[in-house]
């Protein structure tokens, strides 16, 4: 992300810095002395439902996903707090973002229905047939 130009999502969708929100926080987990005095895990929110950045067909596929960190009002809340560097840790939140809003930007496939062919359906049955005939010849007889 450069200073002043917002989060790049790909060639034609920008986040612009405006609405994007970055705290910082402590992280939690053990970690020694450092880990009460410094903060350096990162908070990101983005409010995607009132973007103006996405796509509207993009908007609501990213407020469809079933994500953890999507909330019921629409804004995507993204904590990093996995490197000891708030640097790393705002790059990480970033590229998460960026992620989740490409998997947004994806079109789905529209899935059209089709019949099976005949050719299919007689094959299908053969191994049935197959089938049925090596189980009845496990079969023990009784004279």
């Amino acid at each position: 992300m450069a200073v002043g130009e917002g989060l790049r999502v790909n060639g034609s969708v920008t986040i612009p810095e405006s609405e994007l929100e970055l705290t910082a926080i402590r992280s939690q987990g053990a970690g020694g002395q450092n880990v009460n005095k410094v903060a350096s895990a990162v908070q990101l929110r983005f409010d995607a439902a009132r973007s103006s950045a996405l796509p509207p067909a993009a908007r609501e596929r990213l407020l469809a996903l079933r994500d953890h960190r999507i909330s019921t009002d629409g804004v995507v809340v993204i904590k990093a707090q996995q490197f000891r560097s708030q640097e790393q840790n705002k790059a990480a939140a970033f590229e998460r973002l960026a992620d989740l809003v490409r998997r947004a930007l994806v079109v789905p496939k529209v899935r059209r229905a089709t019949k099976p062919t005949r050719a299919s359906k007689m094959r299908r049955l053969d191994n049935k047939v197959r089938h049925g005939r090596l189980k009845r010849e496990r079969r023990t007889l009784d004279d």
